[in-house]
């Protein structure tokens, strides 16, 4: 169900963005790429997450990563950025504080990826490497957003990032 959640919930997001420019699809193309790239440099080295690999669960791989995860990197900083979008003027401060959200959210979604085959860590021990790697590339994915000219204000984003946050929760109990 995760793949298709993730679609869903990036399918309702879109939905209701407002601002269709140059720069947002720059935002979202360089999202979705630098999220996925990351990972299949992490998955081939090590570098910047761990040492890892994924299972079948999330679908269509290239590179042995599923496409799904460049999805669930623009999702999450879409979301996590939108939060913090009007509120905080600093780009560099929303930056950090949107990446630092991210990593919050992936300490609820490793114990559940582990379980469900979604990937699997060596020695099956998460390694700080990925929480630090996650708050880099989320923090540059982050500084993207910030910089990218087109308008931040979704109303359906706060609403689907507690979605997301239950559903991981919800999972966290269930598996």
């Amino acid at each position: 169900m995760t793949p298709f959640h993730l679609l869903l919930s990036l399918g309702i997001l879109v939905l209701f963005h407002s601002d269709w420019n140059k720069s947002f699809s720059f935002f979202a193309i360089s999202a979705f790429l630098i999220g996925y790239g990351s990972e299949v440099l992490g998955v081939h080295t090590g570098f910047p997450f761990g040492n890892y690999r994924y299972g079948t669960v999330l679908g269509i791989q290239l590179f042995e990563v599923p496409l799904m995860i460049g999805v669930n990197w623009l999702l999450l900083v879409y979301l996590t950025g939108n939060l913090f979008s009007k509120k905080i003027k600093n780009n560099w401060l929303a930056a950090a504080l949107g990446a630092g959200l991210m990593v919050g959210i992936d300490f609820l979604i490793e114990p559940v990826a582990m379980k469900l085959d979604f990937w699997s860590w060596e020695m099956n021990e998460i390694p700080l490497s990925n929480y630090i790697g996650w708050l880099a590339v989320g923090y540059l994915i982050h500084l993207i957003f910030r910089k990218a000219s087109f308008q931040k204000g979704n109303p359906i984003s706060s609403f689907l990032l507690i979605n997301l946050i239950a559903f991981f929760i919800i999972l966290n109990f269930i598996v």
